[in-house]
């Protein structure tokens, strides 16, 4: 593409992403319909009552009979390959109206037919096996599968006697010390931890010891699920965590407590037109940020002063302001969406961060910026890395801290530096020096010999091990050489990070196909979002042909499919979706940088 076409290009995709802030000031997105989701939902409205929530369920139903894939499985998202997870869910759900449905009955055994061939048979204990082996340690998604199947008949009435207990009675002990336990569900699951727990000791043969203990904590668990409980109804406003509750706590004689009416209520206020539900309700707040780095030094061009105006005064409202009653986060952070049960975060926050320095004169955003970075300063890990929600907590995989989010923590803090220098005190900025230079040391000790780094929430579903070792590295030297530029770091910081860049820009050069693609790794089918952010990252008189033919890749592929989304991203344990926010945001952000490139100017 030449500079004519590569302006053409942006400003069409410009136009496209502009038409879709909403008039409050934000992006909405749309996460991918989920099987799984849906599955949950129905399930759970059929215990609450089917006369009640008949037209929902049907619609459900529905769409599971229009979405089947050819093998009769069901994958995360419409566009996955199956999995036994998702699969298995969706039998059980259909077991509950297989009797009262034919048709149901007939996708019923298709999906029956599938797991077989996976060595599953749905009358069998082998199904907890085959689970709990897959998720291994993290009893964050296998148990409440196994809880739903048996709570639908799955595999009969001893599937109880094969799910592993979840301690619900230690949530009842102080929350800072939670970390300690070697809980296994993540910080984030306590929910689940709690109801699932509940339906679990009521239907399974206790220890006797324990079951005292347990019947006593039944009460003060259920008191914690309400305090923690949003006005929204929604746990973290996921459909799938809350469907999971609500079907746990109805089956254990709490059909009519606040926290079951409320989360009916959000699973049938959350439902869409077509009878799917995504994951969860959206990512507003990271979609926005997305949308806002996109536009690079564009930003002034395409949107009146009044419209730069009203996206920040959105993020400033959003930001949470006080003790966080989900997990207790103390104020200062970004959850990923404005609806209230959004917890705030490692990635989020940071996005926001830099949204607000490129929407508004550092003067107006100070103090939020300011109260930001301490939030985040107090979030990082002993390793200098930065986890999602919870410091501490780094028995389980998605607890831990990860590359991507350390990077982006890393530039928002360079950025403070740069824009407040002095004028944040001396104890502010030693402690932002502190936080910046652990934060390198990590990305030094995580990056791989041959210059990758890996991502957490997203990956890949064609690479070994479903890893996305393009998207992490491209995401975290885009994140450095941002962050190189600015002038408050000294020469052997500079050094260390052109060191770490080097090393990642050899690796994304060597991982780009034939055709000019990047896929989530070598000679892995490429993807909008991943060749974009390749380009972004790469973009440089010295990669200039590498990112042209990475760019006529995406102007073929844009071309000829539109901006097809690929599930890319990862929620809670392992389950898949995409959004539709993403390729253009990519694409978009991939021809600002070019652009800037080739004129000389600078977004920073």
């Amino acid at each position: 593409m030449n500079e004519e076409d590569i302006k053409s290009r942006f400003n069409e995709l410009a136009i496209q992403l502009e038409s879709q802030l909403k008039p409050e000031g934000f992006w909405e997105g749309r996460l991918s319909s989920s099987a799984l989701a849906v599955s949950v939902a129905i399930a759970a409205l059929h215990f609450d009552g089917f006369s009640e929530n008949s037209s929902e369920i049907k619609n459900g139903l529905d769409w599971l009979r229009e979405n089947i894939n050819a093998d009769g499985s069901y994958g995360d998202t419409p566009e996955s390959p199956g999995n036994v997870s998702t699969s298995l869910l969706a039998f059980s759900a259909l077991n509950l109206f297989a009797g009262r449905f034919e048709e149901v009955r007939q996708i019923q055994l298709k999906v029956a037919d599938y797991l077989a061939t996976r060595g599953i048979d749905i009358n069998s204990s082998q199904v907890a096996g085959a689970i709990l082996s897959f998720y291994k340690r993290d009893y964050t998604f296998s148990v409440p599968i196994l809880t739903m199947c048996g709570l639908c008949g799955v595999p009969g009435k001893d599937a109880f006697k094969h799910i592993p207990q979840l301690p619900f009675e230690l949530s009842l002990l102080p929350r800072r010390i939670y970390r300690l336990l070697n809980l296994s569900v993540v910080s984030y699951a306590m929910p689940a931890l709690i109801a699932v727990g509940i339906v679990i000791f009521k239907n399974k043969k206790p220890d006797r010891f324990r079951n005292v203990i347990r019947r006593f904590s039944v009460k003060g668990a259920m008191n914690i699920l309400h305090r923690i409980m949003p006005e929204s109804g929604g746990f973290l406003e996921a459909i799938p965590l809350t469907a999971f509750v609500c079907l746990s706590l109805i089956n254990s004689g709490f059909k009519e407590t606040d926290v079951v009416r409320k989360g009916i209520g959000f699973l049938k206020k959350t439902q869409r037109e077509d009878g799917s539900w995504p994951i969860d309700v959206n990512l507003s707040t990271w979609v926005t940020t997305l949308s806002v780095k996109a536009f690079r030094s564009e930003l002034q061009q395409v949107f009146t002063p009044a419209r730069i105006s009203g996206i920040a005064e959105h993020l400033k409202q959003i930001r949470n302001k006080k003790v966080h009653i989900f997990n207790g986060a103390d104020p200062g952070g970004w959850g990923w969406t404005y609806w209230p049960g959004s917890v705030p975060d490692g990635d989020d926050t940071p996005g926001a961060i830099l949204a607000l320095m490129k929407l508004q004169e550092a003067g107006k955003v100070k103090n939020e910026v300011l109260a930001a970075c301490k939030w985040l300063s107090r979030l990082q890990n002993s390793n200098g890395g930065f986890p999602t929600f919870s410091k501490g907590w780094g028995k389980l995989p998605f607890d831990r801290s990860c590359c991507d989010l350390t990077g982006h923590c890393l530039l928002a803090v360079s950025s403070c530096l740069e824009a407040y220098g002095s004028g944040i005190g001396i104890k502010a900025q030693r402690n932002l020096r502190k936080t910046f230079g652990k934060a390198l040391y990590f990305l030094e000790q995580n990056q791989s010999e041959t210059g990758y780094w890996l991502p957490l929430w997203f990956g890949n579903q064609n690479t070994a091990g479903h890893t996305n070792p393009v998207y992490g590295t491209a995401k975290v030297l885009s994140y450095l050489k941002d962050a190189v530029v600015h002038s408050w770091q000294d020469i052997k910081d500079k050094e260390r990070i052109t060191a770490l860049i080097k090393k990642a820009t050899g690796f994304l050069l060597d991982v780009q196909n034939r055709d000019g693609s990047w896929g989530g790794d070598k000679n892995i089918p490429g993807t909008i979002e991943e060749t974009a952010l390749a380009v972004s990252a790469l973009v440089s008189d010295d990669n200039t042909n590498v990112c042209n033919s990475g760019l006529n890749w995406l102007d073929n592929s844009y071309t000829g499919k539109g901006l097809q989304a690929a599930p890319i991203g990862l929620y809670f344990a392992s389950l898949w979706y995409d959004e539709k926010m993403y390729p253009l945001t990519a694409y978009l952000e991939a021809l600002a940088r070019t652009m800037e490139a080739g004129s000389g100017v600078s977004a920073e």
